[in-house]
């Protein structure tokens, strides 16, 4: 399966981070101690041993911080501001954890990925879906944020590489176009299950999110999301939904899904479409959510306004794992609020792969 390319990366500062991270270091070097006596410093996982702490010598000790952003909201969905660290507990793997810092509707710059599905089945959804994403993305991006467009039918096409330019990005938008995907031979991203497929038409929906997580997201530093537009049906892709899921975790990107669907191509019954079920374990996998809005153009509106004030109004709280393995393992996170208030959070992560 071909890799995006990218053309850029970018090392945003996170100040919040730094605070905690500079308190991983100290140094128990006299001034007068020589140099060449310096043992180097210990490796990621590792304990430093008896002997690696004598007087004239630095010693490092790795930290790992868990980084969250997450929604508090009342029982009837309305987000709720102005809470404080003293409001909310966190778990890992069942064991409390100490919130090491706690900021209220995060400013760091946000990195974010629009994809549209271009199959046939968004024949007469699409136009709508370019018209207002378009404005959502003039909304909700600022001078320090950054963003890329992502189309999927029969493949995954990079439309637009990472930028703050909003005209480039809703000139991808506007350049999308229906493939009808039907073929006499191969079709390229389709016929990787033991079905064949290879006269219909593919949507590497899966695949899609993979590459926007790894090949794009992974590296990112700060908030992350992922606005997907789909009915959420995958024809093809080479991967399953738990790569897509686990994907998206390891880059710490949430994932929001706008279920843009045309009842109609599905014979007006729902007999044949079953996109939602999947588009959920990805969203409430990743903080995100899945917004059902057929084919209404306010609907979708509403919907990307929601999204909007969601990004606005995160949380930011960061930890040190009692758990130092950096092992690849995968941890399951609940954060509690003391008043009972809804929680809209990533379910877990992956120790030591958002660093790697």
């Amino acid at each position: 399966m071909p890799k995006l390319p990218v053309s850029q990366r970018r090392i945003l500062a996170v100040a919040a981070l730094a605070a905690v991270c500079m308190t991983a270091s100290f140094t128990m070097a006299q001034s007068s101690s020589p140099q060449s006596d310096q043992k180097p410093a210990q490796k990621p996982g590792e304990q430093p041993t008896d002997d690696s702490q004598q007087p004239g010598e630095t010693v490092k000790v790795n930290v790992s911080i868990v980084q969250l952003f997450f929604n508090v909201k009342d029982k009837h969905g309305a987000l709720m501001p102005n809470l404080t660290k003293d409001d909310f507990e966190i778990q890992e793997d069942s064991k409390p954890q100490t919130i090491k810092y706690f900021t209220a509707e995060s400013n760091l710059p946000l990195t974010l990925g629009i994809l549209i599905d271009s199959s046939g089945s968004q024949l007469r959804v699409l136009d709508m879906e370019k018209e207002v994403g378009g404005a959502f993305l003039k909304q909700i991006l600022t001078d320090k944020d950054e963003a890329f467009v992502i189309d999927f039918n029969v493949d995954a096409s990079l439309l637009q590489d990472f930028t703050r330019d909003v005209r480039r990005l809703q000139s991808a938008l506007n350049s999308v176009k229906i493939n009808t995907g039907f073929s006499t031979g191969p079709i390229p991203g389709a016929g990787g299950g033991p079905v064949p497929t290879a006269q219909q038409a593919g949507t590497v929906l899966y695949d899609a999110v993979y590459l926007s997580a790894h090949d794009m997201l992974a590296k990112e530093v700060g908030r992350k999301a992922m606005i997907l537009l789909t009915d959420g049906e995958d024809e093809g892709s080479r991967l399953k939904i738990k790569d897509a899921v686990e994907a998206a975790q390891k880059a710490d990107a949430i994932v929001y899904v706008l279920l843009c669907a045309d009842r109609g191509f599905y014979g007006g019954i729902g007999g044949g479409y079953s996109g939602e079920f999947d588009m959920r374990k990805l969203t409430e996998a990743t903080g995100g959510r899945v917004i059902n809005v057929g084919n209404k153009f306010d609907k979708l509106r509403e919907a990307f306004d929601q999204i909007a004030a969601e990004l606005r109004s995160q949380y930011d709280i960061g930890f040190t794992s009692t758990n130092t393995k950096l092992d690849g393992s995968y941890r399951k996170l609940e954060i509690k609020n003391k008043q009972g208030y809804k929680i809209q959070a990533r379910a877990g992560y992956y120790a030591g792969h958002s660093q790697d």
